[in-house]
Order: C-alpha cells, then sequence, then structure tokens
C-alpha cells in the first residue's frame, strides 16, 4: 500500500491565522504544512499537502488520491455541511480517510454540528487546533502499516 498520505484543506484555511484567530489561532496553514511534513517523515510518510476555496479541485484531488495515496486527512472547512459531492468522492476512495476540524464544531453554531464527510470518515478529529493533524497523521501512519 501507498505510504502517500493527501492533506485536504478547504474554503478560507487559506487565511489561517488571519481569520477568527479567537477560534482557529495563530498558526498559518504554511505553519501546519511544516508541522506535518515533519511529522510525515517521522513516521516514514509522504506527503501531499494541498487548500482549495473550490469544492470541485478538492473531488478531482480526492479522485486522483484513488490512484497514488494510501489514506486522506481532509479538513472540508464550510463544505463538511454542505458537500454531498465531496462525500461522494471519498466513497470512491478505499483507504482510510480521517476528518478534521481545528475547532470543537459541537460547541459552534448548530449548522455545524452535520458532516457529510463523516459518514465516509474512519475517524473525525475535532478540536484539538492545529495538532488534530499530526494526530490525524498518526493515525493514518498506523492504518496503512494495517493494511500492508
Amino acid at each position: 500500500m501507498s505510504r502517500l498520505v493527501t492533506i485536504l484543506n478547504g474554503p478560507n484555511l487559506n487565511l489561517l491565522g488571519m481569520h477568527q484567530p479567537h477560534i482557529y489561532g495563530h498558526e498559518t496553514l504554511g505553519d501546519v504544512e511544516v508541522d506535518c511534513r515533519t511529522l510525515a517523515t517521522e513516521l516514514g510518510l509522504e506527503l501531499r499537502f494541498l487548500q482549495s476555496n473550490h469544492e470541485g479541485q478538492i473531488v478531482d484531488w480526492i479522485h486522483e488520491a484513488r490512484e497514488t495515496a494510501g489514506g486522506i486527512a481532509i479538513n472540508p472547512a464550510a463544505f463538511t455541511h454542505t458537500s454531498v459531492a465531496i462525500l461522494d468522492a471519498l466513497n470512491t476512495f478505499e483507504g482510510p480517510v480521517i476528518e478534521v476540524h481545528i475547532s470543537n464544531v459541537h460547541k459552534r453554531e448548530s449548522f455545524r454540528h452535520h458532516s457529510y464527510v463523516s459518514l465516509r470518515a474512519d475517524g473525525v478529529i475535532a478540536g484539538f487546533g492545529t495538532q488534530g493533524y499530526g494526530l490525524a497523521l498518526r493515525r493514518l501512519a498506523r492504518l496503512i502499516d494495517e493494511k500492508a
């Protein structure tokens, strides 16, 4: 099984650290990527780290991951609550999927409590700040090892 993990980030995460730092913290998405790359190396994983504000682009990346990746970590951001298209794309992926949210979505507005992505995810990490990405990578490494 491939040791490539694709990390997908949804809309507005390009503004991480600048937008609502009282909810999402001060780390930028670039900071998160550096941390993920360091941890991926320690875990013997390759990493593809991507962000888009466009739903169709994320769907296309999931389709590409079908051919290359052993696992996906996805922070779908606002698409969590709206995107059947991302759910359908994830349902075509045979490897493990971990859903990541920086904030605890269950302590926020009620519309954030529903996730289409959770219907496919093998696990959900929410409320651990940007540390959730590292937790997702560790879990994906274990799941990939178990399948090998």
